[in-house]
């Protein structure tokens, strides 16, 4: 028996468009809830969440019935930190910051088992494969796992070509904020130098033949994005989309407004 189908890859490969929601929250409560709400993929963020490998696996776990494919981005690319999450069933990675091909290259060997990789043989005892319930896992995991890289400084969009040449990405994800930092456009992201950028980026990667990626909180944007042919387009985050329609709940009450609670009567 192999490992079970990645829909997500599948679609990816396909080019068929899928739409995402961030999970900052780090809760498996909030996380389970996200999962009935109809998005194609959801993300449990790692860098910018309060996240381990624990609330991550809880994540996993609260998602595990859910029709949306879970993507778990770590802080880093790191390896010891990659066969973590890939043993707890972790099967689609978004990994920050991945400047150059080489470092891509790396990450491919990172979730591939050997001789093609580097990752850790640990499947008998891993979540991942059911805990040996799937026999064929070791032999198959490579063919379900989802690879994607984001490309969020100058020097990824330098070398991006190269970048999407690497066999084993998935996909290429750019990072809107960092990129727009990097260029002097602190929070400005949608300064026309840097939507300029992006949009060059988004072609490059179409053309090379993989997926391209996005999150903005815009709209427009988003759906620009999209019309562009991005192929995984991230449109919200749990924790904005929480505050925002807490604040407007308020609103309608007056609170927002900062009007005192009117007195209990007696």
């Amino acid at each position: 028996m192999p490992a079970p189908r990645n829909h997500f890859k599948a679609a990816l490969k396909a080019g068929r468009q899928q739409i995402g929601l961030w999970l900052n929250m780090g809760e498996a409560l909030t996380a389970e809830i996200a999962g009935t709400a109809g998005f194609d993929w959801l993300v449990i963020d790692g860098e910018h969440g309060p996240n381990d490998l624990r609330s991550i696996m809880a994540q996993l776990q609260a998602l595990s019935a859910s029709p949306s494919e879970v993507v778990v981005r770590p802080p880093m690319g790191e390896t010891w930190f990659i066969k973590q999450l890939l043993d707890i069933g972790a099967r689609t990675l978004l990994v920050p910051m991945v400047d150059s091909a080489r470092e891509a290259e790396e990450l491919v060997r990172a979730v591939r088992y050997p001789p093609r990789g580097v990752r850790g043989v640990g499947a008998a005892v891993a979540r991942a494969s059911g805990f040996n319930a799937i026999p064929d896992y070791a032999e198959t995991a490579a063919d379900e796992i989802c690879l994607i890289v984001q490309a969020e400084t100058m020097a990824a969009i330098r070398d991006l070509e190269n970048i999407a040449a690497v066999d084993g990405v998935d996909g290429i994800f750019i990072g809107p904020a960092d990129l727009s930092a990097d260029m002097g456009y602190l929070g400005r992201m949608e300064a026309p130098e840097v939507q300029e950028v992006i949009d060059k980026a988004i072609v490059t990667i179409v053309k090379a033949g993989k997926a391209a990626g996005i999150l903005t909180f815009s709209e427009s944007l988003n759906r620009h994005y999209l019309d562009l042919g991005a192929s995984f387009v991230a449109v919200g985050a749990d924790v904005t989309e929480f505050s925002g329609a807490l604040k407007a709940l308020a609103a309608r009450y007056g609170r927002a407004a900062g009007k005192p609670a009117p007195r209990p009567g007696y």
